[in-house]
């Protein structure tokens, strides 16, 4: 509660400024083409066949997430739908993705007991960026091939990608040396609360990577191929839009769009930032800036209806009483 009182003047303040940043962009190029662009050449088939191809990317994050659960408590279905409800979550949020991790382990809490689906969730958003990491780089090497990015585009991705690496090397040497525990016995001296979970987190985190290595590369293997399959999904739009978009472009979009959002984690949604660099990527490959909003209003129009999904879901799913928690070793 403290660190979320702390953190919500500056979240505040982050949304006020990518709003006006969004407000900026949208005033220089004018709201009317670029909506114009957006609502008169997309028809209503084409809006829910973009908006389906999000499906395969939740099935295919799903079975990832599936791979880093040691015990299959839960059947694909709940997952998919503990996955979108937590992915709403996280995309109104900005606590790095806590929320809806948080959520994802309530709404399984009756099928997975917490001991088993928290270091679950940390193993799958391990594989995730892992994952993410391997289309930046794709993403890169794509654009520095193509005359049309190679110039400050494939820089920008170059930053992005020592930067993205940096911190998800980090984050899965904190896990496989151990340093969780040792938070915790830090926690112990200083007469901290909660100090046995965080014990019992760090020994499943280690052993996870110790013992089912090929489960965790199994679940970035995966979480790639969701990637690859949000591709496509630019794909759709760019064509839904008219425009010359071709596999390579839309790849390099995409490993964009996750770059940005993993470096503007703390604005909600990304705001602002994602149109911001949609649109000058648009204006590197020569469609257009405003062509670029369009795209970005498009995958937002997306993003909200799986979002109202989302809510959906977290209304309507019930967790029943939870499992009883595993023993541990340790008792």
């Amino acid at each position: 509660m403290r660190l979320g009182g702390r953190m919500r003047p500056l979240r505040l303040i982050l949304l006020a400024a990518s709003a006006l940043v969004l407000a900026a962009l949208v005033y220089h190029h004018g709201l009317a083409p670029i909506a114009a662009a957006a609502l008169t050449r997309i028809t209503w088939w084409q809006f829910a066949l973009i908006c389906l191809v999000h499906a395969l990317n939740v099935a295919a994050d799903s079975c990832g997430w599936r791979y880093a659960i040691v015990r299959d408590g839960a059947p694909l279905h709940r997952l998919m739908a503990a996955r979108i409800a937590g992915d709403a979550v996280n995309l109104l949020t900005a606590v790095a993705s806590v929320g809806g991790e948080a959520t994802k382990a309530w709404l399984l809490r009756g099928e997975i007991p917490y001991q088993e689906s928290v270091p679950s969730l940390i193993v799958s958003k391990t594989a995730e960026l892992v994952a993410q990491v391997l289309l930046l780089a794709l993403g890169l090497a794509l654009a520095l091939s193509t005359k049309a990015a190679a110039g400050a585009l494939s820089t920008t991705l170059a930053y992005l990608l020592v930067v993205e690496t940096i911190g998800v090397g980090g984050f899965l040497a904190v896990q496989i040396a151990g340093l969780v525990g040792a938070v915790g016995r830090v926690f112990s001296l200083a007469g901290g609360k909660r100090t046995n979970q965080l014990a019992h987190l760090d020994e499943a985190l280690r052993g996870f990577y110790r013992h089912e290595w090929g489960r965790f590369l199994g679940s970035v293997a995966l979480y790639f191929i969701g990637w690859l399959l949000g591709t496509m999904q630019a794909l759709v739009i760019l064509r839904s839009l008219g425009l010359p978009g071709s596999l390579v472009a839309a790849t390099i979009l995409e490993a964009l769009w996750s770059a940005v959002r993993f470096a503007t984690f703390l604005v909600p949604a990304s705001l602002g930032t994602l149109e911001g660099a949609t649109a000058a990527a648009f204006g590197a490959f020569g469609f257009g800036a405003g062509a670029g909003l369009a795209f970005a209003l498009v995958r937002r129009a997306s993003q909200a209806v799986w979002v109202g999904v989302g809510a959906g879901i977290l209304v309507a799913m019930r967790p029943p009483r939870p499992v009883a928690p595993l023993a541990s070793s340790a008792e």
